[in-house]
């Protein structure tokens, strides 16, 4: 089950400057490969955490922003995740684009966005969405699918198609600032090529890892 890389790699001399200037690059790749039928959801990104006492868990989300300020999901944070970042606001996101042998890593501190962030990009999901948001408690344990959808039957009652749905009180976005990203390109004979951005107090450094 092992696949044989022969892909083109990466050296320091390719990198931008720093690192969200490389991720750009690269997403624009793997959307440019999305839209070729090649990969699905290039914005997917495996988010792991680790709770008050360390226990580590991961699940996948959705990339919604980026810039040098970090990179931005939403999630309720009464969720499962919302808890461990509350406990311990750290976390690692892995950007799994394997159909091009490429993956990113990004390692750093978490801070909330603002709530006039959180409120837009809520107000631009469809609305079905809206509302599935206030008829489940993420992470709760539910008796059963039917408790699930007659909850939402009743959010979707007290907001019909077309009305303004209000931002939940527990909805949240989450700003990853970043202090390590690293560029992972597969290569043949397991000589992948792993370069990591390292923040400095001055800008970044750009070190190579042995694969």
């Amino acid at each position: 089950m092992r696949k044989r890389y022969r892909t083109t790699g990466i050296t320091e001399d390719d990198l931008a400057a720093e690192p969200y200037a490389q991720f750009a690059r690269w997403f624009a790749d793997a959307v440019a490969a999305a839209e070729a039928g090649v990969i699905t959801e290039p914005n997917a990104m495996v988010l792991s955490t680790a709770d008050a006492n360390g226990l580590p868990s991961s699940r996948t989300v959705l990339l919604k922003a980026y810039d040098p300020r970090g990179f931005v999901f939403f999630s309720n944070r009464e969720s499962r995740k919302g808890r461990a970042l509350a406990a311990n606001p750290r976390a690692s996101l892995l950007f799994p684009w394997h159909p091009i042998a490429r993956q990113v890593i990004v390692g750093g501190d978490v801070t909330r966005v603002s709530p006039e962030e959180t409120a837009a990009y809520f107000h631009s999901r469809p609305h079905g969405s809206q509302v599935g948001a206030w008829a489940s408690e993420q992470s709760s344990v539910v008796g059963s699918r039917a408790v699930l959808e007659k909850s939402y039957a009743e959010m979707a009652a007290r907001w019909p198609e077309g009305a303004a749905v209000p931002v939940p009180p527990s909805w949240d976005g989450f700003r990853v600032e970043a202090a390590t990203v690293e560029f992972w390109q597969g290569r043949e004979n397991r000589l992948h090529d792993r370069l990591r951005y390292v923040r400095e107090a001055d800008g970044w450094s750009v070190e190579r890892l042995a694969p």
